[in-house]
Formats: structure tokens, C-alpha cells, sequence
């Protein structure tokens, strides 16, 4: 299936601004890049409360995050890691994204603003993730009033990010996350298989970008063989949180995400998964901007209410 028109018109006007390629750029150019692209989403949704708070990392540094709480009683708490290669990204440019998620699904909603690279290279942005969602299990009750249930939640490399903590928190007993939603995962290091080397996928994200973002945070190769680097490359998949994989048809991570969504199903993981037809990357977090992404953001809100609904009260 082609992309749809609204994604179209997007690329085309982003090549009449004469933008280069993200793998041309600096990692500054870069930056500056999708903060003008989070200018175009709006406002998003108003909150029962909002506000800036900080998680302390291993090493001391504070860890900034924004809760986002869309009522007085929110069904769950989402710990959302952003995309962006771990090189770009900023909390304002995601905001819009995790208010609509927040009223969508009930839940409130914390951003996570890990450190990125080449600044910090891996694994900064994994230990801070880390660090950030033990802060959130710590603090259940003061966000949502109650020991609500935990979700791990991101796209790109922020799904990387959410599998990521999956599994570190399966095997240090806790904390207990209740569901893991990856938009697009980045799973594996490989870029070699067919939707990374397909024509068609070589868009907002191409083959010669993931190849720009690797170098920038894991410049040597066997650091983005470890499983917390590229999860799919875990000894063992069993016992970890229900999965949402969400993956778009011209996204070179397409494969990617698919092969971990069936190798967590092949675990014993129940696992919900769709393909978005006529999408690219990045199109789930273009909110106001791309109509795939209110279909994108919809399919994520029902499956993270129905299985908030079927956990034990």
C-alpha cells in the first residue's frame, strides 16, 4: 500500500524546505529539526495536573520528568521513554503526545528526558531510564492516589527503551510492570534484513539514519550486542509484561518489530500486535499533524484499557 496523501504532503514540504537528511545533520541541526515539527502539534489536552519533577540517577544527576495527570483518579501510571535515535528529542516536543495519551487512557503519564547521545553514549540513556521508572514505582501514590498498575510505553528508540526495562525489571523481581506498549521498536542491531534494505522505507527514518544514530550512541559494535542495547538479543523472553507492538509499513524497523513481537509470543508472552498500513515511521507521535496518528494513538488507548480492566481490582 502506498503512504497515505496526509503523510505525502508532509514529506513534500519538508523537501521543499530543503532539509537535509537527519543522517547529513548535526546532532544540533538535528534537534532543532523536530523541535520545529513539535511546534506543529498543539497544545493537547487539558490535565487535572501537570507539573516538572526530577528522579535522582545511580550517579546523582537529576533525571527531569513531567507528570501528566488527566483526572483525580487515574486508572495506571504510563512511564513514556520518547523516540529519537537516543540523540534527539525533548519533553515539549512530546507533550501534546502524552496529554492525549493521558485522557485516552485514563492513565496519568510521565516523560521520561533521558540523557541522549553522543553527549552521553550508551548506556546513559538505559541507566536513566532505569533510575526513572524505579522513581515512578516509588512514588505510585503520590501521582495517582493509589498503588495503581505500571506501564512501560515508547516509540522508536524510546520502545527500545520500554522492552529494555521490561526485562531489567522481570529479572531484578520488580519494579511489577503491568504491560509493555512498543511503537516501532528498535530491537536489534541488524540492518541488513528486507524492510531496512526496501527503497520504499527510506523516508523521514532510512537505513543510512539508524546507521547515523548507532554511531552516535554505540560506536562500538559489541555494545549494541548486548541485550540492552538491541533486547531481542536476550537469552530469554518468558515471564515478561503482555506486549502492544505497533509497527508501521515503510519503517525500516518494520521487520524488527514484528520478529519481536512473535518472539515474545513464542515465549508464552500474550502479545497484541498490528501493522499500520500506508504509515511511516515516526507518524505515531505527529499528533494534529498525521490522521494515522489519532488511529494509531486509539488502537494503543484500547488495549492499555482493556488490559488495565482485566487486571485482579
Amino acid at each position: 500500500m502506498a503512504l497515505d496523501d496526509a503523510t505525502t504532503a508532509l514529506l513534500t514540504q519538508l523537501a521543499e524546505s530543503g532539509a537535509k537528511p537527519l543522517h547529513e545533520m548535526t546532532p544540533a541541526e538535528a534537534r532543532g529539526l523536530t523541535a520545529a515539527l513539535g511546534e506543529m502539534y498543539g497544545p493537547g489536552p487539558d490535565m487535572e495536573r501537570a507539573e516538572d519533577r526530577t528522579a535522582p540517577a545511580t550517579d546523582g544527576h537529576p533525571i527531569p520528568l513531567r507528570v501528566l495527570v488527566p483526572s483525580a483518579s487515574p486508572r495506571g501510571v504510563i512511564v513514556y521513554f520518547h523516540g529519537g535515535g537516543w540523540v534527539i528529542g525533548a519533553l515539549p516536543e512530546f507533550e501534546t503526545l502524552g496529554r492525549a495519551m493521558a485522557e485516552q487512557t485514563e492513565c496519568a503519564v510521565v516523560l521520561v528526558d533521558y540523557r541522549m547521545a553522543p553527549e552521553n553514549r550508551y548506556p546513559a540513556a538505559v541507566e536513566d531510564s532505569w533510575a526513572a521508572l524505579q522513581w515512578v514505582d516509588a512514588h505510585l501514590e503520590e501521582i495517582a492516589g493509589a498503588r495503581v498498575p505500571l506501564v512501560v510505553a515508547g516509540d522508536s528508540a524510546g520502545g527500545n527503551l520500554a522492552a529494555i526495562m521490561s526485562i531489567r525489571a522481570r529479572d531484578a523481581g520488580g519494579p511489577a510492570i503491568s504491560q509493555q506498549v512498543l511503537v516501532y521498536p528498535v530491537t536489534n542491531c541488524e540492518m541488513d534484513n528486507e524492510t531496512y534494505l526496501d527503497p520504499a522505507n527510506q523516508l523521514l527514518l532510512s537505513r543510512e539514519s539508524m546507521i547515523w544514530f548507532w554511531n552516535l550512541y554505540a560506536p562500538d559494535p559489541a555494545h549494541r550486542e548486548h541485550p540492552d542495547a538491541s533486547p531481542a538479543r536476550a537469552a530469554d523472553h518468558a515471564g515478561l509484561p503482555p506486549a502492544v507492538v505497533l509497527t508501521a509499513e515503510h519503517d525500516v524497523l518494520r521487520q524488527e518489530g514484528e520478529a519481536y513481537a512473535e518472539t515474545l509470543r513464542a515465549a508464552g508472552v500474550a502479545v497484541e500486535s498490528r501493522r499500520f498500513e500506508g504509515q511511516m515511521h515516526a507518524f505515531f507521535t505527529m499528533v494534529n499533524v498525521l490522521p494515522g496518528s489519532a488511529a494509531g494513538l486509539e488502537y494503543v488507548a484500547e488495549q492499555v484499557r482493556r488490559q488495565l480492566a482485566a487486571l485482579p481490582a
